[in-house]
């Protein structure tokens, strides 16, 4: 079942940025790639950087700890195919960025 919670504003994360934000219990990495919002799980599953501290370029986010990258879109590692950050649904309504908790 769908737990949408608004976590920022569309204003707070410009194009080409990321943020970390805390959702009720959970860590969550936000990124704005070209306009579109995109969420992963914010702990690297490595161990456990901050991914919504990295650096994002294009869609590819680097953990600031080890260097840990990750497709933001997808929550593909680059280079370990066996490896998926859980990703979360987002939405923008009325300039707010929504993920699904549920």
């Amino acid at each position: 079942m769908a737990k949408w919670l608004p976590l920022a504003r569309v204003v707070d994360c410009p194009p080409g940025t990321g943020m970390e934000l805390v959702a009720e219990d959970r860590i969550v990495a936000l990124y704005n790639v070209d306009g579109t919002f995109h969420a992963l799980d914010g702990v690297c599953p490595h161990q456990g950087g901050p991914l919504g501290n990295g650096t994002l370029e294009g869609c590819i986010v680097t953990c600031p700890w080890h260097g840990w990258q990750f497709d933001v879109r997808t929550g593909q590692h680059q280079l370990n195919s066996r490896v998926v950050q859980p990703r979360l649904e987002v939405r923008v309504e009325d300039e707010w960025i929504l993920v699904d908790l549920g």
